[in-house]
């Protein structure tokens, strides 16, 4: 196949191709990473790329926060995983299109381990001719996460290198994660290996294995990354091509995060990296996996020389001061790492055993299985961290439309409100597990400092709301920060059998957070401690109010649905 230099008016700046797949496209046409407006590289590129798509609410830009929250991550000096380095950013290229149309060094083309055509990336053999399926066929296949590299032949690049992507299964997700960033790595060591500097790769996760895409896309970034910042002198352009919409804005919104390109991208990347990040490869590390080294048996005892002058009880006193302040700086997960695992997991079971063997009076009561050990604050921290990194690697918009948890405005005191409708709670259509990972991605923010919460409970007994053991796992899974930090809920319309929900769960989940519960038996007693502007209200709990409280001495204006009393 011929290619022809593409045309200046054919290509616009983000990089997409607008005419045939027979055009040559070379990095100058290509803007970097670094060059793309900043900020309003969502905005901007998606008018040049054609990507109305791009402006779909589901996918947010990760750096559109406020500047508070960027604020407040400063304000806890919080190093960053993936500082800024214009270096290696000004190697990164983002190109809508298909990698074959590049004059770079090398493609990746994304295959099976028999290095089929049929199951290598479109498009990929019919512009490269015949020569590249015979080559593969004497290759001896490919392992997955391995790679290997053939000649480009017809294609405008030099060379093709090959690479077999995992398998996804969400019990396996840990290997699958570490051999997808396999993957991308030896296609870069193979790149270095051939003496080649630039290299172009598409996406290697694919449907047909059931990888899902923006976790991926984490892997695939941080993975480069990573290994930028190590051979950064032995490469020049790494090219992130996609070919779908989707894909698109997933790395849009992703970049940002791993190639900061001022110091506000970033500042604001702190927060919103996920809690995992990998290693310094980017594979994820799994704890237990990792090397100990115990003390020999036979060790030698040591001497012990008794004290010339005795401590006084001051002393004594002082350095238990001492100790406390210091533990009140250590990370709760790097103390959890100076036991054993094997005598974690141990200790836990028998904490299992024990919770199980008592008496389960609250189930006999009908408020659901408390029977759970409780969780040390170093388990609690490990436990929020992982169900915060999945929840930012997965699209929960389904939760989002059923607007059973949003944001709401400021109550009296100033302190931000989230707003939870029991009505819409719909256990039977509800994915649990979704809804606890959209609540925790959703009050993250929040718990970072003082907080409220207002709950409207209008026509929410028609509904089968979840049992107090599954609250009790979600205050687990928010942590100790959500409990001190919380202000008030404020629970409109309750009724006899949520007070006694509420008592139930003060005397055996959590006697700290359920004290804090302010009922309001009308809107207009809300409206003392959230202003009405504040708040997003449904309509029906407005017709509500007026069939519990008989609309005496109300206006509602069915405009605006303000509340007021009549004159």
């Amino acid at each position: 196949m011929m290619y022809q230099a593409v045309p200046t008016a054919t290509t616009s700046r983000g990089g997409t191709p607008t005419e045939s797949a027979d055009y040559l496209v070379t990095l100058d046409q290509i803007p970097r990473w670094s060059d793309v407006e900043q900020r309003s590289s969502s905005s901007s590129l998606e008018g040049e790329t054609g990507d109305p798509a791009h402006s779909n609410p589901r996918y947010a830009n990760p750096l559109a926060s406020s500047s508070s929250e960027a604020g407040g991550s400063s304000g806890n000096a919080m190093v960053s995983k993936f500082p800024l380095d214009l270096e290696i950013i000004s190697k990164i290229y983002l190109w809508r299109g298909e990698p074959w149309n590049l004059e770079v060094d090398a493609v990746v083309n994304s295959t099976n381990e028999n290095l089929d055509e049929a199951h290598s990336s479109p498009g990929l053999h019919a512009a490269a001719g015949p020569g590249l399926a015979e080559q593969c066929a004497t290759l001896g296949g490919c392992r997955t996460g391995m790679a290997k590299v053939t000649k480009a032949y017809d294609l405008p690049a030099r060379r093709v290198i090959h690479t077999v992507g995992p398998k996804y299964a969400v019990k396996y997700h840990t290997a699958a994660e570490n051999a997808l960033s396999h993957c991308y790595r030896s296609c870069l060591e193979l790149l270095i290996d051939n003496g080649l500097q630039s290299i172009a790769m598409d996406c290697i996760y694919t449907e047909a294995k059931n990888y899902p895409r923006e976790p991926a896309a984490h892997v695939a970034i941080r993975t480069v990354r990573r290994f930028l910042e190590k051979q950064k002198d032995k490469i020049s352009a790494v090219v992130f091509c996609t070919t779908t919409t989707y894909d698109t804005e997933i790395y849009k919104r992703l970049l940002p995060l791993y190639f900061p390109r001022d110091e506000h991208e970033e500042e604001v990347a702190i927060s919103k990296l996920p809690a995992d990040v990998g290693d310094e490869n980017g594979e994820t590390v799994i704890d237990e996996r990792k090397i100990r080294i115990q003390a020999l048996p036979n060790k030698p005892p040591v001497r012990s020389f008794p004290a010339l002058v005795e401590r006084s009880a001051t002393d004594h006193a002082l350095v238990r001061r001492n100790s406390n302040h210091l533990d009140s700086y250590l990370d709760p997960a790097f103390m959890s790492l100076i036991k054993d695992p094997d005598e974690r997991r141990k200790e836990q079971w028998e904490k299992t055993a024990q919770a199980q063997s008592g008496f389960n009076f609250v189930k006999l009561l009908g408020f659901g299985d408390l029977g759970g050990p409780p969780l040390s604050p170093a388990e609690e921290y490990s436990l929020h961290s992982r169900y915060l990194a999945k929840a930012n690697s997965l699209n929960l918009s389904e939760i989002a439309e059923m607007k059973i948890v949003y944001r709401g405005g400021v109550d009296t005191e100033g302190h931000p409100v989230m707003v939870v409708v029991g009505a819409h709670f719909l256990l039977r259509c509800l994915d649990l597990e979704r809804f606890v990972l959209y609540v925790i991605k959703e009050f993250e923010p929040l718990i970072q400092k003082p907080y409220s919460i207002v709950y409207f409970h209008s026509a929410a007994s028609l509904q089968v709301l979840p049992d107090l053991g599954w609250m009790k796992r979600l205050q687990q899974i928010l942590g100790r920060k959500h409990q001190r930090n919380l202000q008030e809920i404020y629970v409109l319309h309750p009724t006899f059998h949520l007070k006694a929900t509420i008592v139930a769960m003060q005397l055996f989940v959590d006697n700290v957070v359920w004290k804090k519960v302010v009922y309001a038996d009308r809107l207009l007693q809300l409206f003392k401690y959230v202003p009405r502007e504040q708040l997003t209200i449904p309509d029906f709990v407005f017709q509500h109010d007026l069939e519990v409280n008989g609309g005496k001495g109300l206006i509602v204006d069915p405009r605006t649905k303000y509340v007021y009393q009549r004159p």
